[in-house]
């Protein structure tokens, strides 16, 4: 009997030095066919993390860009980025640096992206525009990828082309809320060859009114207006630029033109007190309204008759 426990021991480590790499050799290759993702339904995520959701959320995006750069190295198809990025938007359905990647990690995974893959990342970029609607960077990641990465990847030229306009409007969009004003170019350019010249035409006339005077881009902008034979537009334009101008100088020179954008028209407080005044032109709280009172043109109808992107 004293030599039965050694003995046990000695036919124990045996059996695991025989089996060990047998096993670890499955493993490895189970491993590398089938991803798993231990992650509850998204539904369910919220109440699993006990409330450390901003923790949950900065451990599962760690985890994705891990997984991402690991199943590169390792050359092996990665389809579980829908399942980690479910799971982060439930948590915080406003999280950017999702948003500003997800059209990579989709369009380009390892170890190839294809045409779903593409519109399920339109749909997340989408969900972002409405999750962050004042967020210019995440429109301008939904306009570029719409207008260049995008079209790539689809077979229907129709479509094609629907996604190029659209990611146009996207990146006109994130200009208007402060993207930099040269990227206009580069989706008014989008807007004409798909045939919306005069949409192209408006959108660039009031970019041409919120850049200062004295830009770059201002007299990119204005030359693109010339080619497009906008002469009219452009010169409604200038008088808009010159009507704001010389307000901003001669009311609130010492802020920034862009500040006084937004602080907005000045009024007299004594006469547009009440509501009486709501149909007095001289009382107007919009630059269109205000501009349209004086008789300026340009801005007025812009916002009337553009197309919203």
């Amino acid at each position: 009997m004293k030599f039965a426990a050694p003995g046990l021991l000695v036919l124990a480590l045996a059996g695991i030095a025989a089996t060990q790499p047998w096993l670890a050799g499955t493993a490895h290759a189970v491993k590398e066919r089938d991803d798993v993702v231990a992650l509850p339904p998204p539904a369910e995520l919220h109440v699993a993390t006990l409330g450390w959701d901003a923790a949950a959320v900065d451990l599962l995006w760690a985890k994705l860009l891990v997984e991402y750069g690991v199943h590169w190295t390792e050359h092996r198809d990665f389809t579980k980025v829908p399942d980690y990025a479910d799971a982060i938007l439930a948590l915080e359905p406003t999280y950017r640096p999702l948003y500003r990647i997800i059209d990579t990690l989709l369009a380009y995974r390892p170890m190839q992206g294809t045409e779903d893959d593409v519109v399920r990342a339109r749909g997340y970029l989408e969900r972002g525009t409405r999750e962050r609607p004042d967020d210019a960077k995440v429109w301008m990641q939904y306009g570029q990828f719409m207008a260049f990465i995008a079209p790539s990847f689809l077979h229907d030229t129709a479509t094609q082309d629907a996604w190029r306009q659209r990611g146009a409007e996207a990146m006109a969009q994130a200009v208007e809320l402060g993207a930099d004003a040269d990227r206009a170019l580069s989706a008014a350019t989008i807007l004409t060859r798909q045939g919306a010249r005069e949409q192209a035409i408006r959108y660039l006339t009031h970019i041409y009114e919120q850049t200062p005077e004295t830009s770059d881009a201002h007299e990119a902008i204005g030359r693109r207006l010339a080619a497009l034979a906008a002469n009219v537009q452009l010169d409604e334009a200038d008088a808009v630029h010159k009507a704001v101008d010389a307000e901003w100088q001669e009311q609130l020179p010492f802020v920034s033109r862009d500040a006084y954008l937004l602080v907005g028209p000045s009024v007299d407080p004594a006469r547009c007190a009440g509501l009486a005044s709501r149909d007095d032109a001289a009382c107007a709280r919009d630059w269109p309204a205000h501009l349209a009172g004086r008789g300026v043109r340009g801005l007025s109808e812009l916002g009337s008759s553009a197309d919203s992107p």
